[in-house]
C-alpha cells in the first residue's frame, strides 16, 4: 500500500516550491548550454549535480543541435534506453555509446 505525503508546514511547502524553482532553473540553463554548444554531451554527463543526474536522457538528446524527439527516440531505441530513464541510471556501456554518437565537438 502506497505511504501518504507527508503533511508540510506552510514553511517547509515554501521552501520546497522554492528548490524546485531553482532546479528548473539550473536544468534549464544546462539544456539551453547544451543547444547552444557551450558545453558537450560529456561535460553534462560527467556533472556530478542533482540537477544533471536527475535530467532524463531523452530531455538531454533533444538539447543537442539538430537533435529532435524523432532522432532522439530512434536513439534512445537502439542503445535499448528507457524513454523515461535519467542520467544517472545509464550504465557504462549506454554512457560509452551516447558519447560515440555524440562525440564532443574539437
Amino acid at each position: 500500500m502506497p505511504t501518504p505525503l507527508p503533511t508540510l508546514t506552510p514553511e517547509q511547502r515554501a521552501e520546497a516550491l522554492a528548490k524546485a524553482g531553482r532546479v528548473r532553473k539550473e536544468r534549464s540553463e544546462m539544456l539551453a548550454a547544451l543547444k547552444a554548444g557551450s558545453l558537450s554531451l560529456l561535460d553534462v554527463l560527467d556533472r556530478g549535480d542533482d540537477t544533471a543526474r536527475q535530467t532524463r536522457v531523452l530531455h538531454l538528446l533533444q538539447s543537442l543541435p539538430g537533435v529532435g524527439a524523432v532522432k532522439a527516440r530512434r536513439h534512445l531505441v537502439e542503445l535499448g534506453i528507457s524513454e523515461t530513464r535519467r542520467i544517472q541510471g545509464l550504465g557504462a556501456r549506454q554512457r560509452a555509446r551516447l558519447i560515440e554518437l555524440f562525440p564532443p565537438q574539437a
